[in-house]
């Protein structure tokens, strides 16, 4: 794994005076496949909308290696190398599986060529080749989750960012999504927000909590599990370790 890191440094963001929700908040994702936890209202969202470029801290830097996310002159090379990945993906009307994914990669300063071209890789990625002449608002849930994977990879970022991309899909797609993070998992990097706290020593290396503004542990997957103690069951490490570093919800 080759990537930069995501970098955080004294970010302070908030939707209403004097309320931020982060406030000289600095972290640092190392490259490779991190899971954020926290519970409703920790601040989750909002970090990955300011490490995909959408917010802008009102003080702070936001940067991939020395990329900046705010500078006028980087934003564009920020935002082909760095993939967001909403809780809602929508379908683009009137377009078809490939025409949407290609339509991504235009978005992000591809030519309309180089785009089309790239969106037939980034399906095959995902295994979405055989749909792409379907209308995008035919498919299930799962299978959008996967072409926003795909919207992502066509414009080759190096980081992607998933806003509880598993939020109301059933066992069997969650399933699919998770086996499908840890194929894609050794070329790029994925900062996954959730509050589930199962699978994780199937998919990630690293885990960060975060709850109420502030992150209450970072560190390998291993250590997070360890802090259940020997007593609890394996089914039980990971939720009652995480149980031990947040308040409960906000």
């Amino acid at each position: 794994m080759f990537t930069l890191p995501l970098r955080f440094t004294d970010c302070t963001f908030g939707y209403r005076p004097n309320a931020p929700v982060l406030d000289r908040f600095s972290l640092k994702f190392p490259t490779g496949c991190t899971v954020l936890l926290g519970p409703n209202g920790a601040g989750k969202s909002t970090l990955l909308s300011l490490g995909a470029s959408l917010l802008t801290p009102k003080r702070g830097q936001v940067a991939l290696g020395e990329t900046d996310s705010a500078r006028k002159k980087t934003r564009g090379q920020y935002r082909r190398r760095v993939g967001w990945l909403p809780q809602q993906i929508r379908p683009v009307p009137n377009l078809t599986v490939r025409e949407q994914a290609a339509y991504a990669g235009w978005l992000k300063g591809l030519s309309k060529a180089e785009a089309w071209s790239r969106s037939a890789q980034a399906l095959a990625r995902v295994r979405l080749s055989d749909l792409a002449d379907r209308r995008s608002h035919e498919l299930s849930g799962g299978q959008m989750r996967r072409l926003g994977i795909a919207q992502t990879l066509v414009h080759d970022a190096e980081v992607v960012l998933l806003d509880e991309p598993t939020a109301g899909l059933d066992p069997v797609q969650r399933s699919v999504f998770r086996n499908l993070l840890g194929e894609l998992a050794g070329h790029v990097s994925f900062i996954v927000s959730t509050h589930q706290t199962e699978d994780l020593m199937d998919i990630y290396q690293t885990v960060v909590v975060l709850d109420r503004g502030h992150v209450t542990y970072q560190g390998t997957t291993a250590s997070f599990l360890s802090l259940a103690g020997a007593e609890v069951t394996a089914e039980r490490k990971a939720e009652t370790a995480y149980r031990g570093l947040v308040r409960g919800e906000a």
